[in-house]
């Protein structure tokens, strides 16, 4: 699996890791994250099949 580098606020970093460990939804940062990556792609597929914008094969 590919390895990618993000830069991001402090306060982000910190929302974020309120949802990891043992008490959390995600096991660590990098589970959260691409559960969130997962579901911002599916959103944004979800309003360009409404707009008429994804290819029939798909």
């Amino acid at each position: 699996m590919p390895k990618i580098s993000v830069e991001m606020p402090q306060e982000l970093l910190d929302d974020l890791d309120e949802h990891v460990g043992d008490d959390g939804k995600f096991v660590n940062r990098s589970d959260a994250i691409r559960a969130s990556v997962r579901k911002t792609l599916d959103v944004l597929d979800e309003i360009d099949a409404r707009h008429g914008r994804l290819d029939e094969e798909e």
